[in-house]
């Protein structure tokens, strides 16, 4: 369930909490999708390695740049976000099993492979035993992921979202998330925009999107269009 925004919101927990609902939802269509026969394990791949980077990147741009930023300014804090970190290595433990997963499909690529990559090429036939194992592997590890997740965001969002606003200015704000855009790693960005379209108001996501760089853009609609085909494919709803 999507978090009502708190009514006294910056912009810094705008975007926190969208970021923070991408991850609540991509991380529950990973387990939900892993062990549905007609998602492509190609598509199941993608959201995977999206996932793995971008959660990782999220928790490591706090731990190393946002909590001394908000310890600087209130140390008081300092014991409340060093649990949250101490959490963000107990889910670096899952990201790891998940990653670990070997859910890339192995067929030939005969120069198809960004169509494999994103799952364009429909359900897995004939995967057997073999893919139904994947599967079954991906699926759990995913539930893993999710659970950790949601029950760490419900532990930070408390301790944070005042946080954002009591303690962080708008232009530290502005140079903390310019270098997380800056230094996000570019797998499957499409699906970022997708789900911010769907957690977001259109305001909220353009707030976020205004930060990306100016040649990346123009890109938006064809990343919109991409987003919406693959996670159709993931909720079994496109092909």
């Amino acid at each position: 369930m999507l978090t009502d925004p708190p009514k006294d919101s910056t912009v810094a927990v705008t975007e926190t909490r969208l970021a923070h609902e991408v991850h609540r939802v991509a991380t529950a269509l990973l387990a939900e999708a892993a062990v549905q026969p007609a998602v492509p394990l190609g598509a199941l791949a993608q959201l995977r390695d999206f996932l793995v980077v971008n959660l990782r990147h999220h928790h490591e741009t706090e731990d190393e740049d946002l909590w001394p930023r908000i310890v600087a300014a209130a140390p008081a804090t300092a014991d409340a976000l060093g649990a949250l970190s101490e959490e963000h290595e107990r889910l670096d433990a899952a990201l790891d099993r998940l990653a670990a997963v070997a859910v890339r499909d192995s067929r030939p690529d005969n120069g198809a492979g960004e169509d494999v990559a994103a799952g364009r090429t429909g359900a897995d036939e004939g995967e057997g035993d073999a893919g139904g194992e994947v599967r079954a592997a991906l699926h759990d590890a995913a539930v893993a992921v999710r659970d950790t997740v949601h029950a760490h965001l419900a532990h930070e969002e408390p301790i944070l979202f005042p946080a954002l606003r009591d303690h962080v200015t708008p232009a530290e704000w502005t140079d903390f998330s310019q270098r997380v855009i800056a230094t996000t790693p570019p797998v499957a960005g499409h699906l970022m925009v997708g789900f911010l379209d769907e957690v977001g108001t259109p305001a909220e996501v353009e707030l976020v999107l205004a930060g990306l760089p100016e040649p990346v853009r123009p890109l938006l609609p064809a990343m919109r269009r991409q987003a919406v085909d693959d996670l159709r494919i993931l909720r079994g709803t496109g092909s």
